[in-house]
């Protein structure tokens, strides 16, 4: 099994002035990993984006860490300024930027669902025909360089299982698959055990996450904590040390017969550069137990 780890889980030591994104990638090689994910990637000064992915390729062949994963926002409502055909062309030009990192896989997001003006007639069911269009023309798009595009559990609108089902169902495309977040699905107050299940056979590639949790029902945790959906009070943790049943998970995935990459993302308090080490730790070992 390899193991990559999102730009986004050391982005406390770019916005601390502590590295440089291009600095992620050494650092990544530094604590273990194989590769590395782009969570977006933000260009300098006097470069085209396309110039700076390519730059962060030639860094990663340099360093001997594999750029996995692109991940990018998107918003099949309202982006673009609710022009549904721009919002696709301006993620078409994202997959150019895919492939000049020299990634084979890119997540987009769906839509973080509709604006209060507008969520008195309008749900899942208004937005699942906009969003389906606008993967399916995409992923279309994204084949042609050997990318293949997915959806994770991730934004609120688009994090529960059936959804995400009912999404890569509805797009029906050999290079459409899901980013499973094996603990996002907290964010929805579902049980990652059951959801991880129920979107196994879809599986395109796999985050490694943990939460702290805390009931709804409890006094609120006065910082360091957001809700979940249903009110429910979540903190971002070192994996392994949370709620979430890691173990459980990847031994589930594991039996699907995936073989790419586990990526860790942390996105608690603790000290990034330690709790990717500990979290890299609890992955090899618990793949291990596994025989994976």
């Amino acid at each position: 099994m390899k193991f990559a780890v999102s730009s986004y889980s050391l982005s406390s030591l770019v916005n601390k002035g502590l590295k440089t994104e291009k600095e992620l990638i050494s650092l990544a090689k530094e604590l273990g990993f194989d590769g590395i994910e782009f969570a977006e990637i933000h260009t300098p000064e006097g470069m085209t984006k396309e110039e700076y992915a390519k730059e962060l390729r030639t860094e990663c062949e340099k360093q001997g860490v594999e750029a996995v994963q692109y991940s990018v926002g998107a918003d099949f409502i309202y982006g673009s300024d609710g022009d549904l055909e721009k919002e696709i062309e301006r993620l078409k030009g994202e997959v150019l930027i895919a492939s000049a990192l020299g990634v084979k896989g890119m997540r987009h997001d769906a839509t973080g669902g509709y604006r209060d003006e507008d969520k008195k007639y309008n749900g899942f069911e208004q937005a699942l025909p906009r969003i389906v269009k606008g993967y399916r023309e995409i992923t279309d798009f994204a084949e042609e360089y050997g990318i293949r595009t997915m959806i994770e559990n991730h934004g609120y609108f688009c994090q529960d299982s059936d959804r995400v089902e009912r999404i890569i169902t509805g797009v029906n495309h050999k290079n459409f698959g899901a980013l499973i977040d094996m603990g996002n699905f907290l964010c929805a107050d579902e049980n990652p055990v059951n959801a991880v299940s129920r979107l196994a056979p879809f599986v395109s590639y796999l985050h490694a996450k943990d939460f702290h949790i805390k009931s709804g029902s409890e006094f609120a945790p006065c910082d360091g904590f957001f809700k979940s959906r249903g009110g429910n009070y979540l903190r971002g943790a070192v994996l392994g040390h949370g709620n979430v049943p890691v173990y459980q998970v990847l031994n589930i995935i594991k039996d699907t017969g995936y073989d790419g990459y586990i990526t860790l993302e942390f996105e608690g308090h603790e000290d990034a550069v330690m709790a990717c080490e500990w979290g890299l730790n609890t992955l090899k070992t618990t793949c291990k137990a596994l025989n994976w």
